[in-house]
């Protein structure tokens, strides 16, 4: 596979949370704001992008044994930059995304590529899959987000979209707002798919 086919497979073949559904813990619970998203998106990349650069670069001198522990603490070294950063420059951010931030440490889709690509394969083609996924990451999470704080609070990024007029939703900022979101979004997508495989078909 080519470095761009890599990297389009995490945008969205193998998406991270339209396709395969990783990480739905921040996905649903940080959503509520695409503020909020974008940051988680952009958080979580840096620390899949630095880990899979680290883990590549050492996977034939870690030991199968105690790969996953190695593992875990990279991923927790860059995490903890990621935490200690946002709480120097971005501290409004930082409270809001709370507890989430140093629970990036087990996000099964980090851990998940480090250890189905990064341990696995070189650098640079590492470098590309953490660029798909997390890129694909974070604009599922600003998709997901943009639509709970639309019709939550008729707002985009502190940006009023809709007017007065437009009765706001404040379910869609709660937790069962998350839920009904990427339900509707998962099926509009699977059916898009469904559309697409039969107009091909069709031109067959």
């Amino acid at each position: 596979m080519s470095l761009l086919n890599i990297f389009k497979n995490g945008l969205w073949n193998e998406h991270p949370i339209f396709r395969l559904l990783l990480g739905m813990c921040p996905v649903l619970a940080v959503t509520t704001t695409a503020e909020n998203g974008l940051a988680m998106g952009l958080a979580t990349t840096f620390v899949l992008v630095s880990s899979e650069i680290v883990i590549s670069l050492l996977r034939n001198v870690i030991p199968a044994r105690v790969r996953i522990p190695s593992f875990i603490v990279v991923i927790a070294t860059f995490v903890t930059i990621v935490d200690y950063t946002m709480m120097a420059f971005a501290p409004a951010i930082a409270e809001s995304l709370s507890i989430f931030i140093p629970l990036i440490v087990v996000n099964c889709l980090i851990l998940g590529r480090n250890e189905a690509f990064a341990s696995r394969n070189t650098t640079l083609r590492s470098i590309m899959d953490a660029l798909g996924m997390g890129v694909g990451f974070t604009w599922g999470l600003v998709i997901l987000a943009a639509v709970r704080e639309l019709l939550g609070t008729g707002e985009v990024f502190g940006f009023t979209i809709l007017g007065e007029w437009f009765p706001t939703w404040n379910v869609m900022v709660l937790p069962p707002g998350a839920f009904i979101s990427l339900g509707v979004i998962l099926a509009l997508l699977n059916q898009l798919i469904i559309w697409r495989e039969q107009r091909i078909q069709g031109v067959k």
